[in-house]
C-alpha cells in the first residue's frame, strides 16, 4: 500500500509550475491513432493515466518515445484489437478509443470506461452520435464493438441534449476523417476541446468553431504528423493558487492561463484572496481575513466541478457560513466526512455542501475517494496540525503530475510511502 504522509501546519513560499493538462492529454492521445504519420506532444504532465494510455497504445501496435514532457508517438503500425481490460477499467478517459479507431478503422472493440466513483456518467450521448454517424452498438462480455460494417463514418447533424466535453470530443475525433460535413450542436466550450481541435487541424483536419456551442467538422481522407504544445491544467493551476492562499506566504504559479480560470479567479476576489495576474502567473500572497462564499459549479466558462473540491479547504478558512452545490456530478460529496474527520464544520444537506468557518483542522488518517478529493485533502493536510495520512493516493498520482516534489520545493513536510 501506498500512502502520502504530511505534517502539516508549515507555511509555504516559492514558485511552483503547472504541468500540461490532463483533460487534454488524454483525448490528444488516443486522437493520435488518426495520424499517418508520427506525432510529438509537448508539455506531456508524469501522471499514471498517460502511463496506461502509452501502455495500451504500444498494445495496438504504436511505437511511442517518451523524454521528459515530450512524447513522441508513430501510429502507423496500430493494428484494430480488443484493447487490455485491465487498463480500459481503471481510465475513464478510454472512451476516446472509440471515437479515434471508428475514424481509422471503421470498428473499435474496447471495454466499458472506468476512473472516478462521482456518480452516473453515461455514454450514451458518444453512443447516439456514433450511431448517427452509421455504426452500430453491440456487446461482447465486457466490451463494446462500434462498427459502421466497414464503412467509413459518414457526416451528419448531431444535437446533444446536454452539454458534454467527453461526447463533444469523441463525435470530433471520429468526425475528423468521416465523410461529408459533420455539425455538432449544444457542444461543450472547454478549454480541452479547443485543444484537441487545434491538434486534428495541425494534423490536416478541417474543424471550425471549438470552443463555441457549435462545431462544424468537414471529413478529410487523411491526416499527416505534426507537433503540439499541451496547454496548461487549469484544474492543477485552480489547485495550486487555492492550496498557495490557504498556506502560503507568498507563491508563485507559473504556466497559467488567466482566461482558462476566470469563474474560479472571480470567486476568490469575492472571497478577499490577494493576488497579482501576471501575463502568464499568478502571485498569491499571504491572506488574512478571507469571507465564506457560495459556490455553484456550471459547464465552462462556468465554475468547473473538478475545481469544487480542491477549493474546499481555503473555504474552512474563510469567515461565515455558505453551501457548494454541484450541478454536475452528484457524488462530489465524498470529501466532506474525510473533511468533518480533520475538525471542520462542513456536512452534506440535501445534496448541497454547507460549511461555516473558520476551521482549525488537526491531521488525522483520511482516504482519497476521487482525483479530486485527493487533491483537497493534500491541502488540507498541509494546513492541519500535526500528521495526516492519506491512502488511495493512486487517485491523485492518476491527475497532477509530480505533486510531492512540487510541494517539497515550497517548503512542504510531505512524503510519499510505500508500505
Amino acid at each position: 500500500m501506498r500512502k502520502i504522509v504530511i505534517n502539516g501546519g508549515k507555511p509555504l513560499s516559492g514558485q511552483v509550475a503547472v504541468s500540461g493538462a490532463k483533460n487534454s492529454v488524454v483525448a490528444l492521445i488516443p486522437a493520435i491513432i488518426l495520424a499517418d504519420d508520427i506525432v510529438t506532444l509537448d508539455g506531456v504532465p508524469a501522471i499514471s493515466d498517460v502511463d496506461s494510455l502509452i501502455e495500451i497504445m504500444e498494445i495496438m501496435g504504436a511505437k511511442v518515445k517518451r523524454d521528459g514532457e515530450t512524447l513522441e508517438i508513430d501510429p502507423r503500425g496500430v493494428e484494430n484489437k480488443p484493447m487490455p481490460y485491465g487498463k480500459i477499467n481503471s481510465l475513464r478517459a478510454s472512451y476516446y478509443f472509440y471515437g479515434s479507431l471508428l475514424g481509422r478503422f471503421g470498428e473499435a472493440v474496447v471495454g466499458l470506461p472506468g476512473g472516478c466513483d462521482l456518480g452516473p456518467r453515461p455514454i450514451d450521448l458518444h453512443l447516439k452520435a456514433f450511431e448517427a454517424m452509421g455504426a452500430k452498438v453491440s456487446y461482447e462480455g465486457d466490451n463494446m464493438r462500434l462498427s459502421t460494417g466497414g464503412k467509413a463514418v459518414h457526416g451528419t447533424q448531431i444535437f446533444f441534449d446536454t452539454v458534454t466535453v467527453g461526447a463533444t470530443i469523441n463525435t470530433m475525433i471520429a468526425a475528423a476523417k468521416a465523410e461529408g460535413r459533420t455539425i455538432i450542436e449544444n457542444a461543450a466550450r472547454e478549454p480541452e476541446i479547443i485543444d484537441v481541435a487545434t491538434l486534428l487541424n495541425n494534423m490536416g483536419a478541417h474543424i471550425r468553431g471549438a470552443g463555441t456551442d457549435i462545431i462544424t467538422i468537414e471529413g478529410v481522407k487523411t491526416l499527416h504528423g505534426t507537433r503540439h504544445q499541451v496547454i496548461p491544467d487549469r484544474i492543477e493551476a485552480g489547485s495550486y493558487i487555492a492550496m498557495a492562499a490557504a498556506v502560503g506566504e507568498g507563491i508563485k504559479v507559473t504556466n497559467v492561463l488567466y482566461e482558462h480560470l476566470e469563474s474560479f479567479i472571480a470567486k476568490l476576489d469575492e472571497m478577499g484572496v490577494r493576488m497579482t495576474v501576471e501575463e502568464d502567473a499568478i502571485f498569491v500572497e499571504k491572506q488574512e481575513k478571507l469571507k465564506a462564499v457560495s459556490i455553484k459549479t456550471a459547464p465552462y466558462p462556468g465554475f468547473a466541478t473538478d475545481l469544487q473540491q480542491p477549493l474546499t479547504p481555503l473555504l474552512l478558512k474563510a469567515e461565515g457560513r455558505a453551501t457548494i452545490t454541484d450541478t454536475i456530478y452528484e457524488k462530489r460529496v465524498n470529501h466532506v466526512p474525510e473533511m468533518a474527520r480533520m475538525g471542520a464544520n462542513i456536512s452534506t444537506v440535501g445534496g448541497r455542501i454547507v460549511y461555516e468557518g473558520p476551521n482549525d483542522l488537526t491531521g488525522a488518517p483520511v482516504k482519497a475517494t476521487d482525483l479530486r478529493a485527493g487533491a483537497a485533502l493534500v491541502t488540507a493536510g498541509l494546513m492541519a496540525k500535526g500528521r495526516t495520512e492519506i491512502t488511495n493516493i493512486e487517485f491523485i498520482l492518476r491527475g497532477y503530475s509530480n505533486i510531492i516534489e512540487k510541494l517539497k520545493a515550497l517548503g512542504a513536510d510531505i512524503e510519499l510511502i510505500e508500505e
